[in-house]
């Protein structure tokens, strides 16, 4: 698939990885739809990008909304034929905090964001996708989550956050299996330690000390780096059901 025929839907579009990964598709000559929740941030993203992006506020967790909203993208865009799944939240907390056990609301709102929401914006675009012209190898879309280090090393405070990235590591098989007979390729990308607006809001001695525990290069991840995995899946066909680590060759220590 060419960078300047993507028409992509990308969450969490409005910031950090997303927006780093629709940048670089529009610079490339793409067509984006950025899906966020965050409606001031969205809209001057996508002003930002210029007439080669539209935003659309969007609840990666509502049935409806996606459905509705991917509709009013592929209209929008003349077509849809990639989706890159960044929405997330942190969802971190013990188990068994200092006061009382974790709130099962904590556990089951994390996994609902980063696990049921990607599967949510999966399945809708690929009901759409599997209706495209088929190109080269008889392909018609493609769509790429997004996973994390943790979903193989979680730190303590993590449960939450591991046990949704870890789902999302397990369905990228099996859904790419499925989809296969649709000419529709799933893969994954399981960032380490990235400059995204959560590490920003950390303190700067916690943010060179991760930098530290960094293999090679030792420092964080730029955004740009995980867009430029991104096009590269979105551009080559043989990659597909894979998960890929994007860390620097960073493990997880237990805190």
């Amino acid at each position: 698939m060419q960078l300047n025929d993507i028409k992509a839907v990308i969450t969490g579009g409005a910031s950090g990885l997303g927006n780093a990964v629709a940048r670089h598709l529009v610079a490339h000559g793409g067509k984006v739809a950025l899906f966020d929740v965050n409606e001031e941030k969205g809209q001057q993203a996508a002003a930002d990008l210029g007439d080669a992006a539209r935003f659309y506020r969007t609840d990666v967790t509502s049935e409806d909304g996606v459905v509705a909203n991917l509709e009013a993208a592929r209209q929008a865009m003349g077509g849809l034929n990639a989706v890159i799944n960044c929405a997330g939240i942190l969802g971190a907390g013990r188990v068994l905090g200092r006061e009382a056990p974790m709130p099962l609301n904590n556990f089951s709102t994390t996994v609902m964001v980063n696990l049921v929401g990607s599967f949510n914006v999966a399945k809708s675009a690929a009901n759409l996708m599997q209706h495209n012209e088929a190109g080269e190898d008889g392909e018609r879309g493609v769509i790429i989550n997004t996973a994390s280090v943790a979903a193989y090393e979680g730190q303590i405070g993590q449960a939450a956050y591991s046990a949704s990235k870890g789902g999302v590591v397990g369905m990228t098989l099996p859904m790419a299996r499925e989809l296969s007979r649709f000419g529709i390729r799933v893969a994954t990308i399981a960032p380490g330690i990235f400059w995204t607006p959560m590490v920003d809001g950390m303190p700067e001695a916690v943010q060179e000390s991760l930098s530290a525990s960094i293999p090679f290069p030792s420092r964080l991840g730029r955004p740009e780096e995980y867009a430029e995995l991104a096009a590269f899946i979105l551009a080559n066909r043989y990659i597909n059901g894979e998960t890929i680590r994007l860390d620097g060759g960073v493990r997880l220590q237990p805190k």
